[in-house]
């Protein structure tokens, strides 16, 4: 057995059905890197708010993600938890609540995402406050930045510091701010940053609202990310839940290749994706690996590894696996 405590306990309990599809995965996760491969990350779901940067900002510190795309909902979460921790509400009895428990939480501004209430206040309006003072100079001069180099720079510009409510190591968005890590965030204005971005230009504070680049330039850069990263090293594609944030990313291979009908531009070289949604017909998220064979996306010698389970759990504990924990 290699590794700390963690990859023991997990290499000597991890047997069968869903905990033998995780060590698999994590031991495919090591094998896909220890090859020079690269790892793309996917984040859909609550992640953020569920402090999931607690190991995946460990993760991009020690290497081990090259490139994150992320739902808009996800980059600006991992900040609100980052800047009004204290403020959240936890709700252990959720299940429990009945709609008038509901309307008492929003009287009190607090949005409830399953067992935890983010604070509007603390969280959504103290940010909005600092990254549209870059919205509002950038469309001044005239210039265009894509949703996470907006955050990228307040992060970085530290106007936030004073602010923070837990480790800043534990905050993934911070830790891919120091490091300038890909990020593609398609849909952002599916958030709720996206929606007060919308808000200020209708509003008139923002006049062109191409002040922020669109999905469709997330796409034409990471088209570009990938033909050039490929050429050197073999891409994997580590998904976390369904949605945007996975179906985006991973067409950018057959729009390559069928699209642009550019040739001798690899698949990607390793897939697992971590998702509670069951095996299913119509359904993105419960389509099995071997379906993504025929659009293009995956090989038939690609290794494919599916995990069943909540990512909340499953994550941490492969991100362990893969950090030698």
């Amino acid at each position: 057995m290699a590794g700390g405590n963690i990859s023991k306990f997990i290499e000597r309990h991890f047997k069968h059905f869903n905990a033998a599809a995780l060590i698999d995965a994590a031991k495919g996760y090591k094998e896909h890197l220890k090859n020079g491969g690269y790892m793309m990350v996917t984040l859909g779901g609550a992640m953020s708010t569920a402090e999931l940067g607690i190991s995946l900002a460990q993760m991009i510190r020690k290497g081990k993600v090259h490139a994150i795309t992320t739902t808009g909902a996800n980059i600006e979460e991992d900040i609100f938890n980052l800047v009004a921790h204290n403020y959240y509400v936890r709700v252990p009895g959720y299940r429990d609540l009945t709609p008038e428990d509901e309307k008492k939480l929003l009287d009190k501004h607090l949005n409830r995402v399953t067992d935890t209430c983010i604070p509007e206040e603390e969280a959504m309006r103290r940010i909005e406050k600092v990254v549209l003072e870059e919205w509002v100079k950038a469309d001044k001069k005239g210039e265009r930045y894509f949703h996470h180099e907006f955050l990228y720079k307040i992060l970085l510009s530290k106007k936030l510091e004073k602010y923070y409510q837990i480790d800043p190591e534990d905050s993934w968005i911070l830790e891919a701010a120091k490091r300038n890590l890909p990020i593609f965030v398609p849909g952002a204005e599916d958030s709720t940053l996206g929606n007060m971005y919308a808000a200020h230009c209708l509003m008139g504070d923002i006049k062109n609202p191409l002040t922020l680049k669109s999905g469709i330039e997330y796409m034409m850069e990471l088209a570009n990310w990938y033909i050039e990263t490929s050429k050197k090293h073999s891409i994997g594609f580590f998904q976390i839940g369904g949605g945007i944030s996975g179906d985006f990313p991973i067409c950018v291979v057959p729009m390559i290749h069928q699209d642009m009908r550019k040739k001798n531009v690899p698949l990607w070289g390793y897939f697992c994706q971590i998702s509670e949604a069951t095996t299913s017909y119509g359904s993105y998220s419960g389509a099995v690996p071997n379906e993504k064979i025929t659009w293009g996306k995956l090989g038939v010698d690609t290794p494919k590894f599916i995990v069943e389970s909540d990512a909340t759990i499953v994550a941490p504990l492969i991100f362990a696996y893969v950090l030698g924990e």
